[in-house]
């Protein structure tokens, strides 16, 4: 399963590296991809992981999750 989260507040190469290891971290993530110019972070996953999680960790790191949505 992926889910696409969309993020503001990312503005370089540094806060891609600080989103990618925050949602690397998150339990049942296995893959993430981030987007600065799409302002989007795709990841992977190994069943289900809730929002929740995946928002917090975003945040956690001062950005702000505007949505997250599953990946057809």
């Amino acid at each position: 399963m992926e889910k696409v989260i969309q993020i503001e507040g990312m503005s370089c190469q540094h806060c891609v590296g600080h989103v990618e290891a925050a949602l690397g971290q998150v339990a049942g993530v296995r893959k993430v991809r981030v987007d600065l110019s799409q302002k989007k972070a795709t990841v992977e996953l190994d069943g289900t992981v809730p929002d929740e999680k995946l928002k917090a960790a975003v945040e956690d790191m001062g950005y702000d999750v505007i949505a997250i949505r599953e990946n057809d």
